[in-house]
């Protein structure tokens, strides 16, 4: 039973009861193929992911209001590069091929597509040749974010070019007799300065959709279709305290009520308090069948001397299965395991036998539980995104304070901790870490910015407290911006906050003579160092 997926055949299967518009995301492994999805939701229209092959016929039956080809890491024109059904192009469906998506569009009709004279990544300015509904609204020239090793260099008498770069004459082109559109650059990430009135331009000037669909939708949708496949059998929620699996056991509860049983695992590698705060939000506000579990020892005896970010995660994985395992066991009638995955967990964790994508990370809530583990898998949130799961949430009504708590990685401080984890260093990291959120939460700023943590480095520098010569421990800032969590760019904080955050931590936390700050965005670094 493999959960790493990224578009299933259960995706393709869900109909979208309920929804009268549709657009489709065929994923050619893009990183921001989901974003493609979250940014046609913010048109209130509702978006599936699915297979890159996915047949016509079967986007026939589902009768989608338009279709989107996502970028992807291959070379269109490679053997074995992922390729569209060729029906697809005579089903009379509008057609948005982005990157990788607008090369297999244009070589499906005649067009040359080769590698460029150089690859090209990040900003340029993109220049409209010809007007056209799809840039509606747009600018004669705009910034927008290039991601590409190939071009479509000799466009072929079906189509006209809308727009074009300096290096690449061919940046937004249009069929002449079939609305079929095709971007070379990427819409959906924010880099791309006018990107959602392009996207939302396709979803409602060209396949005419009005935008009736909203997320409070989901809730009564996700509660039925539980309830029918449930029964009266019991599921296990998997607890973390993080918003995600919070949002999960609320909906949940508000669907089966009794049937619902959390399990919670201490592992040791938790945020400061995090423990006893998950112990009173689940019994007090939820009244659930908790389930707190006492791993740290088995955890941090494992995790010795492992320093690879990989092994850690897979370690952590295996032992959170098993810890989770042995406490289900003790639990009578349950034939269900619910996960608050969501969309930007499958996307990073990547598939190499469903979809063309490349793993980034793994999550141990994703692809890591056995099918021996004996239990059904339920995922209510899988298609949707952060902020979506923070309006679901509200909706529930969940307090604030819990909804916007920032994310926390599955694997927890370790990710964190990097080379060795320790408990001496653990502590070292926790106690800086709880300083940065506190003076973060004085400051007013907390909810302005989407994630911010404390790193710990694998190295020491030199110093100098009273007179002595200090040798110790460096701790990294992280802090950012985003929206979607697929892309992010670093936090601008006010000097005298950064300033106060590294006087305390160097004062108050033993063994650190060092604060440095991450000014790196996503891409092309990631938003965890681990």
């Amino acid at each position: 039973m493999s959960q790493s997926h990224r578009s299933t055949n259960a995706d393709e299967k869900r109909a979208p009861a309920g929804r009268d518009e549709v657009v489709l995301v065929l994923d050619f492994g893009s990183q921001t193929a989901q974003l493609i999805a979250r940014r046609v939701r913010e048109q209130n229209v509702f978006c599936q992911l699915v297979r890159h092959d996915l047949s016509a016929e079967r986007i026939r039956e589902i009768a989608p209001q338009g279709l989107i080809l996502s970028g992807g890491p291959a070379s269109v024109y490679a053997e074995g590069a992922p390729q569209p059904d060729p029906a697809i192009f005579d089903l009379g469906i509008p057609i948005l091929g982005i990157c990788y998506g607008m090369q297999a569009v244009c070589r499906a009709e005649g067009s040359d597509v080769s590698p460029g004279e150089s690859r090209e990544f990040g900003h340029t300015t993109c220049r409209i040749i010809e007007r056209d509904p799809l840039l509606k609204g747009l600018p004669e020239s705009s910034t927008v974010w290039m991601s590409h090793g190939d071009q479509v260099h000799g466009l072929s008498e079906h189509f006209v070019a809308l727009a074009s770069t300096d290096t690449c004459e061919n940046a937004a082109i249009r069929h002449k007799s079939k609305p079929t559109y095709g971007l070379q650059f990427h819409p959906e990430v924010t880099h791309t300065e006018h990107g959602s009135r392009l996207i939302g331009n396709f979803v409602k000037e060209v396949c005419g959709c009005t935008g009736n669909w909203k997320i409070d939708s989901l809730i009564e949708e996700e509660i039925a279709r539980v309830r029918k496949r449930v029964g009266s059998s019991r599921i296990i929620c998997g607890l973390s305290g993080g918003v995600d699996s919070s949002v999960t056991a609320a909906l949940l509860f508000r669907a089966v009520g009794p049937q619902l049983s959390c399990i919670f695992v201490d592992n040791g590698l938790l945020r400061k308090g995090e423990r006893e705060q998950v112990r009173r939000e689940f019994s007090d506000h939820f009244q659930t069948d908790l389930h707190v579990v006492d791993a740290q020892r088995r955890f941090l005896d494992e995790l010795a001397g492992v320093t690879d970010p990989q092994a850690k995660r897979l370690t952590i994985g295996r032992l959170f299965i098993e810890a989770f395992r042995k406490e289900a066991e003790s639990i009578p009638d349950a034939r269900f395991l619910a996960q608050g995955t969501l969309y930007p967990d499958v996307i990073e964790s990547g598939s190499s036998t469903d979809g063309p994508a490349a793993t980034i990370k793994s999550h141990h809530n994703v692809g890591g539980l056995p099918a021996e583990l004996g239990f059904e898998l339920i995922e209510p949130l899988r298609d949707l995104f952060k902020d979506e799961v923070r309006r679901l949430g509200l909706e529930l009504g969940l307090p604030e304070e819990l909804i916007w708590r920032h994310p926390f990685p599955g694997p927890g401080l370790a990710v964190r901790c990097l080379g060795e984890v320790t408990e001496p260093r653990l502590e070292t990291l926790r106690e800086a870490d709880a300083i940065l959120i506190t003076e973060l939460r004085k400051a007013g700023l907390y909810q302005s910015v989407q994630q911010a943590f404390a790193v710990l480095l694998p190295l020491q520098t030199v110093g100098v407290m009273g007179d002595a010569r200090t040798y110790e421990d460096v701790i990294a800032v992280r802090s950012v911006d985003t929206d979607n969590f697929m892309t992010a760019d670093w936090s601008r904080l006010p000097y005298d906050l950064l300033q106060r955050v590294s006087t305390r931590i160097i004062n108050d936390v033993r063994g650190v003579n060092r604060v440095v700050y991450d000014v790196s965005s996503k891409p092309p670094a990631t938003i965890e160092w681990e």
